[in-house]
C-alpha cells in the first residue's frame, strides 16, 4: 500500500476532534509488559536500559579529588594533558578547567577510569582546537579504553529475540559480574537470510559483537547465564553464535560544562576526513553533558567535520549538548554531529544539532542496538555534493549502516527528517540499516522515511510530518512487509508522552 501522507496545519481543524481524545498504541496497552506481543507478531522492545547505569542511576556530581588547570596564554595542550595524566595515576579525579578560551594546538586524551573533564560552564570555558593534520578518523579530545575479548564460548542452543539468558557449551570460566559480548559470524547464510548476499562484505565471514551485557547469574548445572539486558535480535547457533568476556573498558568517564571548536581553514578541512571534536571509544557507564560547539570568529563555522562520536561503547549518556555548523559536509563520513557506532544502550537526550550532513546518525558495521534518542532536535541538515556553492540536498538524520537493532527515536523534533532504509551499495555496501526500531511521537516539519528489514514502527506523528513507508522505492528493496504506522498527525495526544521514560518507570517500580 502506498503511504505518502502530508498533513498540513491548514487541516488541523479536521483532525482536531480526533486529536482531542488521548490514545494508546495497540502495541503498548496500559498493562504492557516486556513480553507483550500482538497476535500478528508485532511487538515493542523494552528500551529502558539505555544510558548511564541502564537508566537506574542519575549521572553523579562526583565528590572526587579536584585537579585544577591554571589559567594561561598560548598553547595549553601540555598543561591540560599533564593534569589528565595525573588524574589517571590517582585512579580518577575531576580535572577542572578555568574560565576563558583555551588554545589547544595538539590533542587531549583521557587515559583512565573515573576521570571527569569539567569546565566552568559551556558559556565560560571554551576549548579552541587548531590541529589540522594527522587526524583523519580521529578526534581532538578522546577517551579511549583498551578493549580485549577472551575466547569464544559457543551457545549450546539458539537464543531467541528478547531472551534474558543464554545456554552455553561451558560456563566454567565465567563469573557473575563479568562483562561480555554476544555475537555471531556474519557468514554467507546470515547475509543471504537478510538479502545481503551482495552487501555487508566488510563483515563477511567475521565474528561481530551485537550486544554488550553483564552476567547477573550462572546456573552451572544447566550451563545457562542470565543477562542484565535482554537480547535485541535472535542469536542462532547456525551462525556460530557465542559469548566472549570483555575487559579494558574505561568507566565513569565524563566530559561536561564546556564548549569546543575545531574549525580550521576551509581548504584544510575539506582535505581531511572524519575529524571529530570529541570521541568516546571502549567506554561504559560514561557521559558527555552540557557541551556546546562555538565559532572561533564571528559568523564562522564551529566544527571541522564531526561533533561527538560514541564508538564501541555501552550505557553512555549524551545529554543537553548543542552542536552546529561543521565545515566539511561532503561524502566519506563527514558532517556527522552526534554519531553512534557499534555501541549498545546509548542515550542521547535533550540535544540539538543543526547544519550537519547527518545531525544524528547510527553508523558503520553491525553492533548498534538498544540506543535511544530522546527529545532531540534536528534542523537544517544538508548533504553537500560540491563544495563550491555548497551544492547539495536536505541531509537527514538516519540509521546509516548495517542493521541497527531495536533503537528508539522518542519525542524528537525533526525539521529535516530521519531515514531508515536499505541503502544497498551506498557507504561500502551498507545494505539494510535498521530493524525493529521505533519512531515514537515525532514532530517537526521533516520527513520520516521508514523502510526497515522485517518490522519497523512509526507511532504518533506531528501534523506536519511527511511519512514514507511505501514498498516500491529503491530504499525499500527487501524490506517487506510495509512498516507499521499508527496515529498519523496525532502525536499530541499519544499516551504515554515518552515511551522510554514510561518503560523506565515501570521497570524501576518492579525493582
Amino acid at each position: 500500500m502506498t503511504r505518502w501522507v502530508w498533513l498540513l496545519v491548514i487541516l488541523g481543524s479536521v483532525a482536531g476532534a480526533e486529536d482531542a481524545e488521548p490514545w494508546r498504541s495497540a502495541l503498548y496497552p496500559a498493562d504492557w509488559a516486556p513480553s507483550f506481543g500482538a497476535a500478528d507478531g508485532r511487538f515493542l522492545h523494552d528500551f529502558s536500559y539505555a544510558g548511564y547505569r541502564r537508566g537506574e542511576q542519575t549521572i553523579p556530581d562526583r565528590k572526587a579529588p579536584v585537579i585544577r588547570v591554571a589559567s594561561g596564554k598560548g598553547d595549553r595542550t601540555a598543561a591540560i594533558q599533564s593534569k589528565l595524566d595525573e588524574a589517571a595515576r590517582r585512579g580518577g579525579a575531576i580535572v577542572l578547567l578555568p574560565e576563558g578560551t583555551l588554545l589547544v594546538e595538539g590533542t587531549l586524551s583521557i587515559r583512565g577510569s573515573g576521570i571527569i573533564l569539567r569546565g566552568a560552564g559551556a558559556e565560560k570555558t571554551r576549548i579552541r582546537f587548531t590541529r589540522a593534520d594527522g587526524l583523519n578518523g580521529k578526534a581532538n579530545l578522546m577517551a579511549i579504553g583498551r578493549l580485549l575479548r577472551g575466547p569464544a564460548i559457543a551457545l549450546a542452543e539458539d537464543a531467541p529475540n528478547r531472551a534474558r539468558s543464554v545456554k552455553l557449551q561451558s560456563v566454567a570460566d565465567l563469573r557473575v559480574g563479568d562483562t561480555v559480548a554476544l555475537g555471531l559470524v556474519v557468514d554467507g547464510a546470515f547475509r543471504a537470510a537478510h538479502g545481503m548476499g551482495k552487501y555487508w562484505k566488510f563483515a563477511a565471514g567475521k565474528w561481530r559483537a551485537l550486544f554488550r551485557r553483564e552476567i547477573t547469574a550462572i546456573d552451572t548445572q544447566a550451563r545457562r547465564v542470565s543477562l542484565d539486558i535482554p537480547l535485541r535480535y535472535p542469536l542462532p547457533t547456525a551462525h556460530a553464535a557465542s559469548l566472549r568476556v570483555e575487559k579494558g573498558y574505561l568507566e565513569n568517564v565524563g566530559i561536561e560544562d564546556l564548549s569546543v571548536c575545531n574549525a580550521i581553514g576551509d581548504d584544510a578541512a575539506w582535505k581531511a576526513t572524519r575529524v571529530h571534536a570529541i570521541e568516546l571509544r571502549d567506554c561504559r557507564d560514561s557521559w558527555v553533558r552540557r557541551v556546546r560547539s562555538f565559532a572561533a570568529v564571528e559568523g564562522g563555522r564551529h566544527l571541522q567535520s564531526g561533533g561527538i562520536r560514541v564508538r564501541s561503547c555501552a550505557r553512555v549518556t549524551v545529554a543537553n549538548c548543542v552542536l552546529a555548523r561543521p565545515q566539511h559536509r561532503g561524502g566519506g563520513g563527514n558532517g556527522y554531529l552526534f554519531e553512534v557506532m557499534q555501541s549498545g544502550e546509548v542515550l542521547t537526550v535533550d540535544c540539538k544539532a543543526s547544519e550537519g550532513r547527518h545531525n544524528f546518525i547510527a553508523n558503520w558495521d553491525l553492533g548498534t542496538s538498544g540506543c535511544v534518542w530522546l527529545r532531540c532536535h534536528s534542523a537544517d541538515g544538508k548533504a553537500v555534493f560540491a563544495r563550491r556553492g555548497e551544492v547539495g540536498v536536505v541531509g537527514l538524520s538516519e540509521f546509516h549502516h548495517a542493521l541497527a537493532m531495536a533503537c528508539l527515536v522518542d519525542n524528537c523534533v525533526l525539521d529535516d527528517g530521519w531515514k531508515a532504509a536499505n541503502r544497498l551499495r551506498e557507504s561500502s555496501g551498507a545494505g539494510h540499516t535498521a530493524t525493529e526500531c521505533v519512531f515514537w511521537r515525532v514532530g517537526g516539519r521533516g520527513v520520516l522515511r521508514c523502510h526497515q528489514f522485517g518490522l519497523g514502527y512509526i507511532i504518533g506523528t506531528g501534523s506536519r510530518v511527511l511519512v514514507d513507508t511505501a514498498i516500491g522505492s529503491r530504499g525499500s528493496l527487501g524490506t517487506e512487509p510495509e512498516d507499521s504506522v499508527e496515529g498519523l498527525g496525532r502525536a499530541a495526544t499519544l499516551q504515554p508522552a515518552s515511551l522510554y521514560e514510561d518503560q523506565l518507570r515501570r521497570r524501576r517500580a518492579l525493582r
